[in-house]
This record gives C-alpha cells, structure tokens and sequence, in this order.
C-alpha cells in the first residue's frame, strides 16, 4: 500500500507578513482541513460566525485579544495562547490590545 495514497505531498510554508487574510491550507491540497492566518487591528472583530459541523482551533501567534463563545465567558488570548470551539458555536475573536493580534485558525468536519 503506498504511504500517500491520495497523492498529497508533506511541505512546508511560510506564513505571509501581510496584514491581509490568507487562506493557508483548504482541500484539495489536504484531506479535509482547513485554515487561514488572520491579523486583527486593534479595536478589530473577525465578525460573529459559527463553527457549524466543524470544530476549530485557534492559535495565537502574536498580539492580545479574547474569545467570545456563546455559552462561555470571554477567553483571553496572547502569544502562544489556544482557543477551542466544538462545532455549532457562534463565537467572535476580537483584538483588545493595542497592536495587531495575528492568529491561525484550524478547522476540521466533524463527519
């Protein structure tokens, strides 16, 4: 059985410095995740979405922030910092610090 049979190929990426969104990675290129690197202005939301049929993670890599998940509190969020949010969750992640917040954020379907 050959280790790849999807003929997907391992690779490395560097992640853009741009303060625009970019999608990072979405099928075909994997199986079925999906992600993308975001930068947050201060003062600056994403916008209230919902996970739907898949469950994310977000991973903090520059900045200060927090998460706000229905039936949650805010989280906070900096450096180094995740997030989780199961599926169906509305939630919105917002820049509370006073430089930019840049994150990635993972999703995968749960079915």
């Amino acid at each position: 059985m050959p280790l790849n049979p999807d003929n997907r190929s391992p690779f490395v990426r560097t992640l853009p410095q741009t303060d625009e969104y970019v999608s990072v990675l979405s099928p075909p290129t994997s199986v079925v995740l999906r992600s993308g690197f975001v930068t947050l202005l201060p003062g600056q939301s994403c916008g209230e979405h919902s996970t739907g049929h898949h469950e994310e993670l977000i991973v903090c890599l520059e900045g200060d922030g927090g998460i706000d998940a229905e039936g949650a509190e805010r989280r906070a969020l900096c450096r180094g910092s995740v997030a989780y949010n199961p599926p169906q969750t509305r939630h919105n992640v917002t820049n509370t610090g006073s430089a930019p917040m840049r994150y990635l954020y993972i999703v995968a379907p749960t079915s």
